[in-house]
């Protein structure tokens, strides 16, 4: 799937104006689940960015929801999309989640780089 463009800003509670500033909500599409990320990019394509939030709050049964680590384990395990070309930020406040996601997206575009050399 290919680079699509638009920006994604992946958080359950705070705002793009909290974590960018003033102008820039209109930059983004806003997603506050993994179930809603996950239609965006089936719908949209890969973002050209996603701004990460690690911890998403509790889901509406009450029980802590999926995180933004379980979206790119979607991405990369499920899907195996191609995250070269998308740029990405963590926001999180979770410093533990936020290395995670960071790790799984570089270790997975390294083995899509090492697929691609054996393949010449």
């Amino acid at each position: 799937m290919e680079n699509s463009g638009y920006k994604i800003f992946f958080d359950d509670i705070r705002t793009v104006e909290m974590v960018y500033g003033s102008g820039k909500n209109e930059e983004f599409e806003v997603v506050r689940n993994v179930e809603d990320f996950k239609e965006l990019i089936e719908e949209r394509g890969i973002p050209s960015f996603i701004s990460f939030d690690h911890d998403l709050g509790l889901d509406s049964d009450g029980n802590i929801a999926e995180d933004a680590y379980d979206a790119v384990k979607w991405m990369v395990y499920d899907k195996e999309y191609d995250l070269r070309d998308m740029q990405f930020g963590v926001h999180s406040d979770n410093p533990v989640g936020a290395e995670n996601i960071m790790k799984l997206i570089r270790n997975w575009n390294k083995e899509l780089h090492k697929r691609d050399e054996q393949r010449d």
